[in-house]
């Protein structure tokens, strides 16, 4: 199985941290570039002892203010958060536990990607 290594985009850091969350990284508090408070958020699932396991799982983030606050949200910077969804929100509130999503496609501003 490939694995995909942890990769966390900070704000005014040219290069982003690999393999180690901030906390390891000893920078808790430093701004992600793709923050999880973003509604939508698109992240790469792992599992939780082992920063490289990510593979072909993702999750989305549902954003709720008392669960996820601003600027205090546990998952920033542990877990790797590469775009997040802008219309459509109401969609992915309707999904329940169990559902599945067979596939996922970007249909606009795949020319707007870049390597941070």
């Amino acid at each position: 199985m490939r694995t995909i290594p942890l990769e966390v985009g900070l704000k005014g850091r040219k290069e982003a941290l690999y393999s180690e969350t901030i906390d390891e990284a000893g920078v808790v508090g430093a701004q992600v570039k793709i923050p999880f408070q973003a509604d939508g958020c698109i992240s790469l699932a792992r599992q939780e002892m082992d920063n490289d396991s990510g593979s072909s799982q993702v999750f989305l983030l549902l954003f709720e203010s008392d669960l996820t606050p601003a600027g205090k949200n546990f998952l920033d910077g542990r877990y790797s958060s590469f775009g997040y969804t802008v219309t459509g929100q109401d969609f992915l509130r309707k999904i329940n536990p169990g559902d599945v999503i067979k596939s996922m496609k970007v249909i606009d501003g795949f020319d707007k990607l870049q390597r941070t």
